[in-house]
């Protein structure tokens, strides 16, 4: 199959750009795929990217001239924010190629993106034809017309039906489906389908685990980072921290005053998988709606059970005594209380599950099975596209 491959890259590394990368590789090696990607830039050159992403008639040229020259069989985004813009879509609509777009945030919903402001859940826009709310709350780096931008710009699409235009809506989760599907978006329901992101297999047996457990991630606020400094600090069970991020300082801080809290700064795949390998279990104490975390599925592959919480689609990857624990991420002595549970299990009993959640892994998260549910979306979205230019 052909398939043309078009993302925008974050100023700073992400998640999105890492799912990119890996589909790329992966349809590469039986398939001929062309990538299109797009920089988002700092300054004044991003303001003007920002501004002009409505309608971005730069970027659309490009995809044209792209699509043209390669006349490829699917066409996939990634990411449109905010350097190439939503006329992309309209433009792939229009030369009449079917379209498959990966919803990896809430972006076109709501102009937080997250679902999650002012230290808590931010779920107005959901039900909101025009997000008021989301500008009054300045849900956009704490700026109304960051916001009012933003908004304007995904209600502009709305309105002149750009998101009807996509064949093929992946979301990561069952939980985020339902979202989208229930939300005042107009799209039909049937465009959107589940496909979780995948991971590569790391080699080696299950090995007896060590006796700490382990953080790894962005340090702000959303991901729950500072209730588990308040739980670590209350207990003597070991834990290393890895990642960068705004509140580093409170983590510095909280392990000069806890022995048991190691802070071990940034650290690359190749150093955290060793380490993640022989944890007891990794803790995800997120406080918002996470998309599908590569952390929790790289720990699934070396069968490192996660002890997480009870929200959005961590519910769905966590499955008690299964693949580990789930506890409130708003009580800290729920959280304290599963963490004792889990130090409380036998030796055995703490094996069985990292059995049980690397047989997990193989059965959802292998570049395998990514792979033909990824082709299988595709034949979907051809399909469609064949109907409706058939009408």
């Amino acid at each position: 199959m052909r398939i043309l491959i078009i993302h925008t890259f974050y100023q700073g590394p992400g998640g999105e750009d890492t799912v990119f990368q890996q589909e790329q590789e992966l349809l590469a090696v039986d398939n001929e795929v062309l990538s299109l990607t797009f920089q988002n830039k700092k300054g004044w050159k991003g303001a003007l990217q920002t501004l002009f992403s409505f309608w971005n008639i730069a970027a659309s040229y490009q995809v044209k001239r792209t699509i043209k020259k390669f006349n490829p069989e699917l066409v996939h985004i990634h990411n449109t924010h905010y350097a190439s813009g939503p006329l992309i879509i309209r433009t792939i609509y229009k030369l009449g190629f079917p379209l498959v777009m990966t919803l990896h945030n809430f972006r076109i919903l709501c102009p937080s993106a997250i679902l999650y402001h002012d230290n808590k859940l931010f779920l107005s826009s959901l039900k909101e034809n025009f997000p008021w709310t989301a500008i009054k709350n300045k849900v956009m780096d704490n700026s109304a017309i960051k916001t009012f931008i933003l908004a304007v710009n995904y209600w502009f699409h709305r309105k002149i039906g750009t998101w009807n235009m996509v064949d093929r809506y992946i979301t990561l989760s069952g939980f985020a489906k339902n979202i989208f599907i229930h939300s005042t978006l107009p799209v039909d329901a049937q465009k959107f389908v589940i496909k979780p992101n995948f991971t590569f297999p790391i080699e080696g047996l299950i090995s007896p685990a060590e006796d700490y457990f382990i953080y790894m991630g962005r340090l702000t606020e959303e991901k729950g980072i500072l209730n588990l400094l308040e739980v670590f600090s209350k207990t003597d069970i070991r834990i290393l921290i890895i990642g960068d991020g705004t509140l580093k300082q409170k983590v510095i801080d909280a392990a000069q005053n806890n022995s048991n809290i190691n802070y071990l700064g940034f650290k690359s795949r190749d150093e955290i998988i060793p380490l993640v390998e022989k944890a007891e279990a990794l803790i995800v104490p997120s406080l918002w709606f996470e998309g599908m975390p590569m952390t929790i599925l790289e720990a699934f592959s070396v069968g490192t059970p996660v002890i997480g919480s009870d929200i959005g689609a961590l519910s769905e990857l966590i499955i008690p005594n299964k693949t580990g624990l789930l506890f409130n991420p708003q009580d800290v002595d729920n959280m304290l209380i599963t963490l004792q549970q889990w130090k409380n299990y036998s030796p055995q009993e703490k094996f069985n599950i990292r059995q049980t959640t690397k047989a997990f892994y193989f059965s959802n998260f292998t570049p395998e099975e990514n792979k033909k549910k990824l082709l299988h979306i595709y034949n979907e979205a051809i399909q469609a596209n064949t109907k409706r230019s058939s009408k």
